[in-house]
């Protein structure tokens, strides 16, 4: 693929899931903008900064563009010289408190708070939206939790996000943006396998969208996929061949989030176990996943269930659903790995995909429940963490060509 045929970002365009910092509240989230995010793009030494925020269903709601606060919310991310093209519209609410588990997937695209929730979102996308983005996404659940879900569930689902890609395309035309849904598979999510996805896609919202009467290229218009690379990979998926296969399917890929699992070769050795209880933390999901000879991956709902289990499998290595930093490749003098080697397959795919760019956001929100020796002790120590992920990722994209240079960043002095 020639040079000028390859897809480029600018510096500013990469950003980070602003889910990492509580925000539950309108007071909370000016913080987070003027303080946490800005800060991040001050010591990138950038003029101007993507930005990818979490706001709560209740913020969400205080935020639609009609209210003053909807106003205030625009004013402060322009003086911050924020801009905001990509909202995480997965966590309802609650998103920072103690034991949240698989509330996170509360309430589900079968109940209409969640219909709701998202177009308030989508509403505040639309005034939001700089001039250099043709659109902008809402990453969200991938209809529910896994367990005790139903075939009808999924047939409600797929009616509800139809209706939302006919809101959707009413936004476009009302305000001239496209706003576009992405779900997110995750292990132990109604979708949580690249197979899945692709059966929604080709099967599930076709029948929904000819049930409510909706041209059917709605669902390509406004709804796709957000790739985590993490979940993926704690899936034991080929992340460029999942890539490569929803693109094959006719799939739009919104958003790409960059996160990097826990991976344990060897769960055998009573020293590596002992490790990982330091990441058996009470407030998220850590899925556990392991690939047998066989191919058949086996699974467990959360980490905890594997280390109390003497009986689980131990012959074959485990990955963790544990979103750890990206610039760290093993912990506990190397008894434990990471996959990041598939955010580098990521990158390989996109230079040499000319006409695919999605938004990319790095999503490590677990910077305050890593073992303590690994957390930032103070919310400075948070934000260079944070540039540090930045900058990973900045030298892997430079190594691929995948940058534009800095000069068309407007880099400042400081």
């Amino acid at each position: 693929m020639s040079d000028a045929s390859r897809p480029k970002w600018h510096r500013h365009e990469l950003t980070y899931c602003a889910n990492v910092h509580p925000g539950e509240t309108f007071d909370e989230v000016r913080r987070v903008i003027s303080y946490s995010v800005n800060g991040v793009r001050e010591r990138r030494r950038i003029a101007s900064m993507g930005t990818g925020l979490w706001l709560s269903q209740s913020v969400a709601a205080e935020l639609r563009e009609i209210s003053r606060q909807g106003l205030e919310f625009i004013d402060l991310l322009n003086r911050c010289r924020l801009e905001l093209f990509t909202l995480n519209g997965f966590p309802y609410g609650g998103f920072h408190s103690i034991s949240l588990k698989e509330r996170v997937y509360l309430p589900a695209w079968t109940e209409p708070a969640r219909y709701d929730y998202t177009l308030d979102l989508a509403q505040l996308l639309a005034a939001c939206l700089p001039e250099w983005q043709s659109e902008a996404t809402i990453s969200t659940v991938p209809l529910g939790y896994r367990y005790g879900w139903t075939i009808e569930q999924t047939r409600k689902a797929a009616d509800t996000l139809c209706r939302l890609a006919a809101a959707l395309e009413r936004l476009h035309e009302v305000s001239g943006k496209r706003i576009r849904v992405c779900l997110e598979m995750e292990p132990d999510a109604a979708l949580e396998s690249t197979d899945e996805a692709i059966v929604f896609f080709q099967r599930d919202l076709p029948e929904a969208a000819q049930r409510a009467r909706l041209k059917p290229e709605l669902i390509r218009e406004y709804l796709g996929v957000c790739l985590d690379v993490c979940h993926q990979a704690v899936m034991f998926e080929d992340v460029s061949a999942s890539l490569a296969r929803l693109r094959n399917a006719g799939i739009e890929i919104g958003k790409i989030q960059l996160s990097s699992a826990l991976e344990v070769i060897d769960p055998s050795d009573p020293e590596v176990r002992q490790v990982l209880q330091g990441f058996a933390e009470p407030r998220y999901l850590h899925q556990v996943r392991s690939q047998l000879g066989d191919g058949r991956v086996i699974g467990a709902r959360d980490l905890p269930i594997v280390l109390n289990d003497s009986a689980w499998a131990t012959h074959a290595p485990w990955r963790i659903h544990f979103h750890v930093p990206l610039q760290i490749s093993g912990f506990g003098n190397g008894a434990l790995g990471t996959t990041r080697d598939q955010i580098g397959k990521v990158f390989d795919f996109l230079r040499n995909t000319s006409d695919l760019k999605p938004h990319l956001e790095i999503e490590t929100y677990t910077w305050h429940v890593l073992p303590e020796e690994l957390r930032p002790q103070t919310e400075d120590g948070l934000l260079t963490s944070l540039v540090q992920e930045i900058q990973w990722v900045e030298a892997e994209m430079n190594e691929r060509e995948l940058l534009h240079g800095s000069e068309c960043d407007q880099e400042i002095s400081m």
